[in-house]
């Protein structure tokens, strides 16, 4: 069995000679010998305890309490429990952290897009981040009816080319302008624009929504509060969202 003395325990453990010195005293660790001359000797039981006890210590646990654990009978499964508490932990901060990096993520996806918008809170920030879930929402609400309607159009056209029975097609068109209708209405009540000089949050005509020149964010509007038009940027129809002007 190896022997050490204070000063290669403490190098090999990655500890000072004063902790060391202050396990001693406090009776966490005593060495195995002490020489005549003062000199303390340790073995390798001492080095695997100390080890424990920088483990132990590194969970927040006290030195009370180590030393308590280290002269129980069942100190390796108290050790197991730990672990497996200490586990726990680490998994929900990582998950934890998980969510906030998904968070930081969406808002630098989203910034650029929102730079338009006056921020002067954090709560301004998660305004802005539900609202743009729920604009998400309307889009896919629309994407999904228009589908099957696209669908629904060109199967009754190729049928009416290929088996020269036009009717289906006459039915399709007219239930794709009803159901069109419908997710225009549908778009228009769920969607408002904020204005890019005054940072009102507007809700233009439906006329002027419908032909207005636009692109994937922001459309050409005129601002009902301060008659500017410029590109306005889409957000859902929150009233709650934005202060107005």
């Amino acid at each position: 069995m190896s022997e050490y003395t204070t000063g290669e325990l403490a190098k090999i453990a990655e500890v000072s000679v004063r902790t060391l010195q202050y396990y001693d005293r406090k009776e966490l660790l005593k060495p195995s010998q002490v020489l005549d001359n003062g000199k303390r000797i340790y073995d390798d039981n001492d080095l695997q305890r100390l080890k424990m006890i920088l483990l132990l210590k590194a969970l927040g646990i006290s030195l009370k309490a180590i030393a308590e654990i280290l002269e129980s009978p069942n100190s390796v499964t108290i050790l197991n429990l730990l672990l497996e508490q200490r586990q726990k932990e680490l998994k929900a901060t990582i998950k934890d952290s998980k969510s906030k990096l998904k968070t930081v993520e969406d808002l630098q996806r989203n910034l650029p897009q929102i730079s338009q918008i006056q921020i002067e809170t954090i709560d301004d920030i998660e305004k802005i981040m539900d609202n743009k879930k729920k604009l998400r929402k309307v889009h896919l609400m629309m994407i999904l009816y228009g589908i099957p309607l696209d669908i629904l159009e060109w199967g009754s056209l190729f049928w009416g080319v290929f088996k020269g029975v036009w009717w289906p097609f006459i039915v399709a068109i007219v239930i794709a302008i009803i159901v069109a209708s419908a997710l225009t209405y549908f778009y228009y009540k769920n969607n408002a624009y904020i204005c890019p000089n005054c940072n009102s949050q507007i809700k233009p005509s439906f006329k002027e929504i419908i032909f207005a020149k636009h692109n994937l964010k922001t459309r050409k509007l005129t601002c009902l509060v301060c008659g500017k038009k410029d590109y306005c940027v889409e957000v859902y129809d929150d009233r709650n969202f934005s202060k107005q002007a």
